[in-house]
């Protein structure tokens, strides 16, 4: 059954200053811009919260520019906005790639890098981007901003350290350094869910993040050590078995997650290789 929606409430902040307002006087609130994760809980009626912040028409959360030797992207950034800027694609091109498969052409239109993050799912494509890159959450309040390390983010499954009262504004990437990759496994593809995603960047100190295999998106600095001091992937490959922890779920085993890990840890080290 559909959720009611007289039972809802929309706030519709025209700043981020009204915004962050909102949250700290009105809250809790639920923040949404491109809502393709709060219309599906709208549509099957299993909305958890009955009060919303339109984030949407706040374009001050949609810049993507280089400030300080970093790559920031607003939080509301579309992931069609993200495939079409110059900046990712010469800086960043594994979160373009990772863009391409998030859902069709309409999901990529609406649905915003902050809210991929904001919704914390384990399978969510950009996450294990960002785990690589070594990115900054900005999270801003009407007090301040702080800035949270992406693989500090999380705390569980869809739990992470933001406060109430506070808002994703940005994420900031450091210069990567070395050959970046991304895969996605699903069923159809960008139409699907995640069975398994990973990204990497090969460089002196490789770097290697995966999702669904885990209550959040993780890195695996054993499996990094691994190659970084050897290069032996064969080794690296044991090692990732023992670093995730994927489960059993309508969308797939944990054994074949686990199979399809190790094949593609073998696949990006093969493909980044010289030569």
């Amino acid at each position: 059954m559909r959720t009611a929606i007289s039972s809802l409430r929309l706030f519709e902040p025209q700043s981020l200053r009204e915004a962050l307002g909102l949250l700290r006087d009105e809250g809790p609130l639920v923040p949404l811009a491109g809502c393709t994760d709060v219309y599906v809980s709208f549509n099957d009626g299993t909305l958890p919260r009955t009060r919303f912040l339109n984030l949407w028409r706040l374009d001050a959360l949609r810049r993507i520019h280089v400030r300080d030797s970093q790559l920031v992207i607003g939080s509301l950034a579309t992931f069609t906005a993200i495939v079409r800027s110059r900046l990712v694609q010469r800086r960043l091109p594994m979160l373009v790639a990772a863009a391409r498969e998030v859902g069709g052409l309409q999901i990529q239109n609406r649905g915003t890098l902050g809210g991929n993050i904001a919704t914390g799912s384990p399978a969510g494509d950009s996450l294990p981007v960002l785990a690589a890159a070594d990115a900054i959450v900005v999270l801003q309040s009407a007090e301040g901003i702080r800035r949270v390390p992406f693989t500090r983010f999380y705390t569980g499954y869809r739990a992470s350290v933001m406060r109430p009262d506070e808002l994703i504004a940005a994420i900031e990437i450091p210069p990567v350094e070395g050959r970046q990759w991304f895969r996605k496994v699903g069923t159809r593809a960008a139409q699907a869910i995640s069975k398994v995603v990973m990204a990497g960047v090969r460089a002196k100190r490789p770097r290697i993040a995966l999702g669904s295999v885990a209550p959040t998106v993780v890195r695996v600095p054993r499996t990094e050590e691994v190659l970084a001091a050897t290069g032996d992937v064969a080794e690296a490959r044991r090692v990732l078995m023992t670093e995730i922890a994927p489960i059993d779920d309508v969308r797939s085993t944990a054994e074949y997650r686990r199979r399809v890990s190790g094949n593609l840890l073998v696949q990006f080290w093969q493909e980044t290789g010289e030569g």
